[in-house]
C-alpha cells in the first residue's frame, strides 16, 4: 500500500485527550463529528485543513493516556493515511490497527521529517520517503497489511470468516 500525504508534525507525549478531546468522548458518536474535533486541544488547525492521506508524524510514547478508541477512529475518519512515531502506547497502537491506521515506527525518519512536507509511504516495502531521503521501518506481518487493507480488524474479519 502506498500513502502519500502532507506531514503534521507534533512531540513527545501526545495522549488520546488532546487525539480526541475527553469532553467528548460519551457526547460525540457520528464519524464526521469525531473528525471535526479531533486534535482540536493540540491544533486547532488540523481538523479545518488536514486532507486524505495526511499524516501525522510524533515523538515518543505518542498515543499515551487512556484506552480510548475514539483516539484512533476520529484520525480515521479525519482521513490520516498513517501516524508516524518514534515510539507508541501499546493500547494505542493496537487501536489503531483495530481501525486500519498504519501506525509505523521510524525514529530516524521524525526526526528528519518535516511540518508541512510531503511524503511517501510503501507499506509493503518498510519505506518512508522524503526530501531528507528514504527511512525505514520494521516490517509488517502480512495479517496486519490484510487489517489495513480492509480498513481495519472488524472488515478484515469478516473477510477472512466469509461474511462479505
Amino acid at each position: 500500500m502506498i500513502i502519500k500525504g502532507k506531514v503534521w508534525k507534533y512531540g513527545n507525549d501526545v495522549n488520546t485527550d488532546v487525539i480526541f478531546p475527553g469532553k467528548y468522548t460519551y457526547t460525540v458518536t457520528d464519524p464526521a463529528e469525531m473528525a471535526r474535533v479531533a486534535l482540536e486541544d493540540l491544533d486547532p488547525e488540523f481538523a479545518g485543513n488536514v486532507q486524505k492521506g495526511d499524516i501525522i508524524v510524533g515523538g515518543t510514547n505518542f498515543g499515551c493516556g487512556s484506552s480510548r478508541e475514539q483516539a484512533a477512529a476520529c484520525l480515521v475518519y479525519a482521513g490520516v493515511g498513517a501516524v508516524i512515531a518514534k515510539t507508541f502506547a501499546r493500547i494505542y497502537f493496537r487501536n489503531c490497527i483495530n481501525f486500519g491506521l498504519p501506525a509505523l515506527t521510524s525514529p530516524e525518519a521524525v526526526d528528519a521529517l518535516e511540518h508541512g512536507e510531503e511524503i511517501e509511504i510503501d507499506t509493503e516495502k518498510g519505506e518512508i520517503r522524503c526530501k531528507a531521503g528514504v527511512f525505514t521501518f520494521p516490517p509488517l506481518p502480512k495479517e496486519v497489511v490484510g487489517i489495513f487493507d480492509a480498513g481495519g480488524l472488524i472488515p478484515y474479519t469478516r473477510k477472512q470468516l466469509g461474511l462479505d
